[in-house]
């Protein structure tokens, strides 16, 4: 059990945990390295033992740092009983359409049923009632686009913008890639736009350290600058 002084302290940080391998099961290794090359997801490792007893390969999708391996021996589970692998993107429908353009089937767009979560569209995944199309406030977390690899490992794109409170753990406001951090410059720019109206449509002399509040509020899931 617990400690009650474990439960009293729960902002203590402790020893860092990075999450960085997720295994997926597949039953063709061949086939599942031309998928997630497919994908556009880096190659990291192809590595198979001496014996041929067992080989490992690994991908990482572009600005994760998380990375996943599937292979020969690396598993004991079904191929394909991996399900609801969430992929976090800034604009769900470019990813999406990155994709086709790559050949991959993938769902439309959508969202769910005003958090109706029961009924019969893919289990494991969120949104079991689907309502086609974005979330039409566009919140960040509700909008998502869902696809298979071969063996029907389940993956669900999800557009996070902005994250809740308490949702990042760190004093440093970071971008896992050039295209999150110019969308998020979009985003600031667009509600820069909405200050300086409101401020009698003067230009803001002071706008970097705007934008960088912004930015930091953003991420932090604190209250926006108005």
């Amino acid at each position: 059990m617990m400690s009650s002084a474990a439960v009293e302290t729960p902002h203590a940080r402790g020893v860092d945990m990075k999450l960085e391998i997720i295994v997926i099961p597949v039953s063709d290794v061949d086939r599942a390295k031309r998928f997630y090359g497919g994908l556009g997801w880096r190659l990291d490792a192809d590595y198979p033992s001496e014996d041929g007893y067992f080989r490992v390969i690994q991908f990482t999708p572009p600005g994760s740092g998380c990375s996943v391996i599937f292979g020969k021996n690396v598993t004991a589970a079904t191929p394909g009983s991996a399900q609801g692998l969430y992929l976090i993107v800034s604009d769900v429908e470019a990813a999406r359409k990155e994709l086709v353009g790559r050949g991959v089937e993938i769902s439309e767009v959508f969202h769910d049923a005003a958090g109706v979560y029961a009924g019969q569209d893919e289990p494991y995944l969120f949104g079991r009632v689907r309502v086609s199309g974005p979330d039409p406030e566009r919140s960040s977390y509700r909008s998502f686009a869902s696809f298979n690899d071969p063996d029907g490992n389940g993956w669900l794109f999800q557009e996070l913008t902005h994250r809740a409170p308490g949702r990042i753990d760190t004093d440093v406001t970071t971008f896992t890639s050039s295209a999150d951090l110019a969308a998020a410059l979009r985003r600031a720019e667009a509600a820069h736009g909405e200050h300086e109206k409101r401020t009698g449509g003067q230009r803001d002399e002071n706008w970097p350290d705007w934008y960088a509040e912004y930015l930091i509020r953003e991420q932090d899931g604190k209250g926006l600058p108005l």
